[in-house]
């Protein structure tokens, strides 16, 4: 006969589930919580880029010509026409990319950044197998190539992103300047037990999100994203508390809330005590 599951198995596998499509794992276990670039951010980063590179090659010819335009032939004109291609198109994305850890103009525009599939910096290499097909499915094919490629996965990487193992992080972050709800007061004695340890994080951001936009939304809208919401927050949340779902909700997030920062608040108390002995010189050496 077979097992019915128990709720927790449930939880566990759905946090799985969660972990491996919308965390980044390092080889440490450690979960980072990171977002990719959308295939729009990365197209309006690349056409700066293309443009600037661009730019870059037809100044390159531009004093060349002015230089020494009357003294040239047709091949030594077409040798510095290819030389000055591969530096603008080739070598300068590589070592831009390099020496900024990942980082262009346009993505400095879009706020993000290549790092690898780890999350580690990424070297030479990587920024050379990026911009070798980028001379493909960026120049050569306007953008479609790598467009199409972008938009068959979830992490928006184009194809030299697949060969150097590579993806683009969005770092821009922006800031939350709305106050948010507090814990209802008939909830406070069960917040002092509850144990939400177990709720994902990224389930954690959509209930915060939810929050900060129901106000905007209306009544059966409301109602709805918060039972939806409330039913996939239930495995995680221990014991559950006879309260509507929005309420379950706002528990929930205040609840992590102040734990979060209370756990913040030891760290930095801990890191404080520890100052004097990591800071100061051993033996009552005198600090000179």
């Amino acid at each position: 006969m077979k097992e019915l599951a128990r709720p927790t198995d449930r939880a566990d596998r759905h946090a799985d589930t969660l972990s491996r499509d919308d965390e980044l794992v390092t080889g440490e276990a450690v979960a980072l919580d990171v977002r990719p670039a959308s295939v729009i951010l990365r197209a309006a980063g690349s056409i700066i880029d293309t443009v600037a590179y661009v730019a870059l090659y037809l100044l390159i010819l531009l004093a060349f010509f002015l230089s020494l335009g009357q003294f040239t032939d047709s091949a030594l004109t077409q040798a510095v026409s290819v030389a000055a291609l591969v530096f603008a198109l080739l070598i300068v994305p590589v070592l831009v990319e390099t020496l900024t850890h990942g980082r262009s103009l346009g993505k400095l525009a879009i706020g993000a950044r290549i790092v690898r599939d780890d999350g580690g910096a990424i070297s030479v290499r990587h920024a050379f197998i990026r911009a070798l097909t980028g001379v493909l499915e960026i120049f050569m094919t306007l953008g479609g190539l790598a467009a199409t490629t972008a938009l068959l996965n979830g992490r928006s990487k184009r194809l030299g992103d697949f060969l150097a193992g590579t993806y683009s992080q969005h770092e821009r972050v922006q800031r939350n300047k709305e106050i948010p709800r507090p814990l209802p007061e008939a909830l406070v004695p069960w917040s002092q037990t509850v144990d939400i340890a177990r709720l994902p994080d990224r389930l954690a951001r959509r209930v915060a999100q939810y929050l900060r936009q129901s106000s905007h939304l209306t009544s059966p809208t409301r109602e709805r994203l918060a039972q939806s919401l409330a039913a996939e927050v239930t495995p995680f949340v221990s014991p559950l508390p006879d309260a509507p779902a929005e309420f379950l909700l706002v528990a929930v997030a205040a609840v992590r809330r102040e734990r979060e920062y209370t756990a913040l608040l030891l760290q930095r108390e801990r890191l404080a005590r520890l100052s004097p002995v990591l800071t100061g010189l051993p033996h009552g050496f005198p600090n000179r």
